[in-house]
């Protein structure tokens, strides 16, 4: 094995450990703390909460976060397809395009069931 091909690895990970450290420890050796009561309350604007803080929370939110990271990390899979676009073969390209075929039919069907919508149309 040529170990000797890992050594910029090596620096690189060694080189941002140093920079962590270096700005790091002067941070926590100049901090001071510092615990008023404001800042500890669960609200820091200086009112009292007028209700419970544990509410029931709309799903539209998860949903919206879940199909994002879905749909980020497809386009993610993109990304090598685009760079080695003029090495594939005809099987890769129609494996790419089965690919793009398959979340555009994802993406129409959020359109359709309103998936990404806010409010519901009446």
């Amino acid at each position: 094995m040529y170990f000797y091909e890992y050594i910029y690895i090596l620096c690189g990970i060694l080189l941002i450990l140093l920079v962590t450290i270096v700005v790091l420890i002067p941070s926590f050796s100049v901090s001071f703390d510092f615990i008023d009561i404001e800042t500890t309350s669960p609200y820091e604007c200086g009112f009292q909460p007028f209700e419970a803080t544990r509410q029931k929370f709309d799903i539209q939110f998860y949903l919206v976060a879940i199909l994002f990271i879905i749909f980020d990390l497809e386009v993610m899979f993109l990304i090598p397809f685009s760079i080695s676009l003029n090495l594939l073969t005809n099987f890769g390209l129609g494996l790419g395009f089965l690919f793009l075929i398959i979340l555009a039919i994802g993406i129409l069907y959020e359109w359709r069931y309103k998936a990404l919508s806010w409010v519901e149309s009446k």
